[in-house]
């Protein structure tokens, strides 16, 4: 029995942009990209003090302040729709997904919020947001590029496909238990990401060195010293892109309010009345 193993391919090729859904995939992403960067400063520009001048949140007369992600899933909704109802020929779907793209951009700016329910934009959980839109631009970038985690020569070799598919769903969910998040999303479409995340250290709160590294351990402090050191250098990075945290965090506050008074949490409808003697 012949047996083939599927096998990571990156074939970057730029032939492929004469392709229709390529061309409206690269257009798709850089819309994304674009419209993240341009709200971005939009943001920032409406903290300082420099421009008063530039318009401000979009608020109701009520006081409701309709966030920027409002817009985005609107757009995503829209051009969604067209995108697979209607068929629609150049230049118009190029323009849908122009679009899609914007209105994932908006969106996924504001992942924290949807995510913890709560307006953490400029708190510390609000640096989610920016994890969330590095990942999905690498994830679109590799596969535009080509990126497919499994290939065979041979489609009749089920046990070397399924074996094949094992092997990078192991790797990946190894990455993650090491706490290594972004390279075992990512290894799902680019496999090395995976297994360069199962051969670092683990960080020092993952699942992975709470089993396997003893708290005083030689590996543990390796782990904990190197996390820092990556923690506040990828920190750089994200306040660079997308601002600095500059508000308490609504989450930590009401994590430490409902420690201190745990009935604070309870509605007053549900909390029941002291009987009368």
């Amino acid at each position: 029995m012949k047996l083939t193993v599927a096998a990571f391919s990156l074939n970057p090729s730029t032939q492929n942009l004469s392709l229709r859904s390529d061309q409206a995939g690269f257009i798709l992403l850089g819309a994304f990209l674009l419209s993240f960067v341009l709200i971005r400063i939009s943001t920032r520009l409406m903290r300082s003090p420099k421009v008063p001048w530039w318009p401000g949140s979009i608020k109701t007369g009520g006081g409701l302040h309709l966030h920027h992600l409002v817009f985005g899933i609107v757009l995503m909704l829209l051009f969604g729709f067209l995108a697979i109802a209607v068929y629609l020929p150049n230049p118009w779907w190029d323009l849908v997904a122009a679009g899609f793209g914007v209105g994932a951009g908006l969106t996924l700016d504001e992942y924290a919020l949807w995510l913890h329910l709560d307006d953490v934009y400029w708190a510390e959980e609000g640096r989610r947001s920016v994890d969330a839109v590095i990942i999905a631009a690498v994830l679109g970038g590799l596969i535009l590029l080509g990126a497919r985690p499994l290939t065979s020569s041979d489609t009749s070799s089920t046990i070397g496909i399924v074996f094949a598919v094992i092997v990078v769903l192991v790797f990946c969910a190894a990455a993650l238990l090491k706490g290594r998040t972004m390279l075992g999303i990512i290894g799902l479409v680019f496999p090395p990401a995976a297994a360069w995340g199962l051969m670092r250290l683990a960080r020092p709160d993952s699942p992975w060195a709470r089993w396997r590294y003893p708290a005083d351990g030689r590996r543990m402090r390796r782990a904990t010293v190197r996390a820092e050191r990556q923690q506040r250098r990828y920190r750089r990075w994200q306040d660079l892109i997308g601002g600095a945290p500059s508000i308490p965090s609504p989450v930590t506050a009401a994590a430490q309010s409902l420690a201190v008074d745990p009935e604070a949490a309870v509605p007053d409808a549900d909390r029941e009345e002291p009987s009368g003697a």
